[in-house]
């Protein structure tokens, strides 16, 4: 049996799904979930082998939702997104389903998921990818101590390279993310955040001062009374960011 999870806030959309999954005996359903949060638990919980999600759902996105997930699993997104996240899962072998979902549409997604159920390794490339829509990246979703929080971009002080994490600096606190400091320095807005060195990406409104160190070597002082070094490059970068 393929152990299944629904993640969806529209019921109806629930119940359609559920009703074109009857016919497929192989498919058991554990858990029906209204939302991201419902659905971490529940995935936590049952150890699905396939998820049916959706995206824009209150509380949390199912992008959010699924960064979060610690087990791998496959994912038909069920989805009134936009055309770029579409293409996205295209090029990376993720199947979405449109809304209103059309029957012979979902049993072609159904044909493919023999050979997909264990091939998850492209979620972490079609999430990247989404994350480019501006929809998503005023925010990021953290979890820590099992505690889900949502950040807003603006509330984040400076972002420090830490082994295969990204530490996000604010004022309550630092906080993880599996991501890379490229994938940061390429969706957050050019204009409000700067790399100033390899390890380093901070928010320009918490700046007050930027000082010599020694030849050719250069600190900036934040608002949180945090001195970060500054590369000859991100030297540039930030004079220029800061009209100097």
């Amino acid at each position: 049996m393929i152990r299944t999870i629904l993640i969806d806030d529209e019921p109806l959309a629930r119940d359609i799904v559920k009703f074109y999954l009857s016919e497929y005996k192989e498919i058991e359903i554990v858990a029906e979930c209204n939302d991201g949060f419902e659905g971490l638990k529940a995935i936590t919980q049952h150890k699905p082998d396939l998820v049916f999600l959706d995206i824009q759902m209150p509380k949390i996105s199912g992008f959010e939702m699924l960064e979060l997930v610690e087990d791998k699993l496959a994912v038909i997104f069920t989805t009134a997104f936009d055309e770029y996240a579409i293409k996205a899962f295209e090029v990376n072998a993720v199947d979405y389903l449109l809304k209103p979902i059309d029957k012979n549409r979902f049993d072609l997604a159904m044909q493919k998921l023999p050979s997909r159920l264990h091939q998850t390794e492209n979620t972490e490339a079609v999430l990247d990818a989404a994350a480019m829509s501006p929809a998503q990246n005023n925010r990021v979703v953290v979890k820590k101590d099992g505690i889900i929080k949502i950040i807003p971009i603006a509330d984040i002080n400076y972002l420090e390279a830490d082994d295969d994490y990204v530490k996000l600096s604010t004022a309550d606190g630092a906080f993880y993310k599996n991501k890379t400091m490229a994938f940061f320095e390429q969706t957050l807005d050019a204009g409000q955040f700067i790399r100033i060195h390899r390890s380093y990406i901070i928010n320009l409104a918490q700046v007050t001062k930027i000082e010599l160190k020694e030849k050719d070597s250069y600190v900036v002082l934040l608002k949180s009374d945090i001195w970060l070094p500054v590369s000859k490059t991100g030297y540039v970068k930030l004079k220029a960011a800061l009209g100097l």
